[in-house]
């Protein structure tokens, strides 16, 4: 069978891939290995996730907000059975959304394990070990990234898990030890320490979030350590033993000391993800990797293999699935002889706890790195009225813009739906707006979306309600 473009993949930058490249007209075809589409992001990531991230919100606020509001009802109990079976409903819907829109867009589809044989041959080894090969003009290596792994511990997904075992406890651990204060671990740790598991973050380095801005991460942890997370910042974890009562977890000093032991039913390993290329032969035709094993590819994405393009988790930058899809709209255009192209600059990033953290463009410390002279506009939510009215102030708006012309370089925001309102700060910096121009945009009173503008007005000393 002869395509113009084979994806391997159907994660968010893959399927996403797949569908721009049929709308322009292309034969395509996709390899995914899994049984469902959709990646680690649908099947075991963002989306389940987020199910239970909301169904523990709404949990923790029946049990400890509803009587304040006036809503007199009977302590919640937990059905955690039903509340994952409400997170694969989700899963589900997701899944086949996907898989409709595939066949909606004529795309073949090949269930089984890609390799690439050569420039233009695909092999698809199909789970009962038939093989079949599939010519092409265009491969797009989409597969995404895996797990992490921490010297010397072994995921067993029983007592130690990843995020994939973290999903799918069987009931609420007594004790959490989460290895890794990166978004992962924190939003995980949200919905167990919801649900009552006693939750402590062990972290290498002396701070949660890195990478986000260091004041917003800051005030975060202070916020999660009021709800009940326990923090040991830079520390490392040596050892795990694990036995029929759980774990012991030995921790030491990053910068070296005496050793701590921590008890706990379950050990969340979630200290990043590592690109997976792991089967596709990378070697075999050419295909260089930098030392973190990502494909190194051109400004078009292409490898140094022509007519080989890679995007997403296994190319640089943030691991997220919308950098991933950005790049498959992209390289998707660009093999039709387009102009596709992704402004890193503006890729917002969410921590889907409550409150949400949400950041898009320079943090302070890139900024004073680069030597780039900055103001600094904030608003709290404590002086918002729609903050203030629901009881949620918890948080703030900060505004980074060039101190000569203004142009907004950076915005950073926590507070509930944070991850809603970070997009019009987005918009704004696609464009090259000013912290003038989101500063005179009028926007609807009450809503929490007016701390971004009055942010944006206090960058120049002029915010109204504070």
């Amino acid at each position: 069978m002869s395509y113009d473009t084979i994806v391997i993949g159907t994660g968010p930058g893959g399927y996403v891939c797949a569908i721009r490249a049929a709308q322009l007209g292309q034969k395509v075809a996709v390899v995914e290995k899994r049984k469902t589409h959709g990646g680690t992001c649908l099947n075991v990531g963002c989306i389940p996730s987020k199910a239970l991230l909301h169904a523990s919100h709404r949990f923790e606020e029946a049990g400890h907000a509803f009587a304040g509001m006036g809503i007199s009802v009977a302590a919640p109990k937990l059905d955690l059975k039903q509340m994952l079976a409400f997170k694969q409903e989700g899963i589900d819907g997701n899944t086949k959304g996907v898989e409709f829109l595939l066949k909606k867009n004529k795309i073949d589809a090949f269930n089984g394990t890609g390799r690439i044989l050569a420039p233009g041959k695909v092999e698809v080894k199909a789970e009962d070990g038939t093989v079949q090969t599939l010519e092409t003009k265009n491969i797009v290596i989409a597969t995404g990234s895996d797990v992490a792994q921490l010297p010397g511990v072994t995921i067993d997904e029983k007592v130690v898990v990843s995020s994939t075992g973290a999903l799918e406890l069987s009931k609420v651990p007594g004790k959490l030890v989460v290895v890794g204060a990166g978004v992962i671990g924190l939003e995980l740790g949200s919905v167990w320490r919801r649900l009552g598991a006693e939750v402590t973050v062990v972290e290498f380095l002396d701070r949660i979030l890195p990478g986000m801005d260091g004041e917003v991460a800051k005030n975060f942890q202070r916020m999660l350590a009021k709800q009940g997370f326990a923090f040991k910042l830079g520390s490392k974890v040596t050892k795990v033993e694990t036995g029929a009562d759980g774990a012991k977890v030995t921790v030491e000093p990053a910068a070296g000391g005496a050793a701590d032991v921590i008890e706990a039913d379950i050990v969340l390993v979630a200290i990043g993800r590592v690109p997976y290329t792991k089967g596709l032969g990378l070697d075999d035709v050419g295909i260089e990797t930098d030392k973190r094993g990502r494909i190194v590819v051109d400004a078009h994405f292409q490898t140094k293999v022509p007519g080989i393009y890679a995007i997403g988790d296994v190319i640089a930058g943030p691991m997220l699935a919308h950098k991933a899809e950005d790049e498959g709209v992209a390289v998707a255009e660009i093999i039709a002889g387009k102009a596709g192209h992704v402004n890193y600059d503006v890729i917002p990033g969410v921590v889907y706890t409550f409150p949400e953290v949400a950041a898009v463009g320079k943090t302070e410390e890139e900024l004073k790195e680069a030597g780039i002279a900055y103001s600094v506009g904030k608003f709290p939510f404590t002086a918002n009225g729609r903050a203030k009215v629901n009881q949620e102030t918890d948080g703030f708006v900060k505004v980074l813009a060039d101190a000569t012309t203004d142009k907004v370089l950076g915005v950073h925001v926590i507070g509930a739906e944070a991850g809603e309102m970070i997009h019009e700060a987005a918009v704004l910096m696609e464009f090259g707006g000013s912290s003038e121009d989101l500063a005179r945009t009028c926007h609807a009173h009450p809503t929490r979306s007016e701390a971004v503008k009055e942010a944006a007005m206090a960058v120049e000393k002029r915010a109204i309600h504070m």
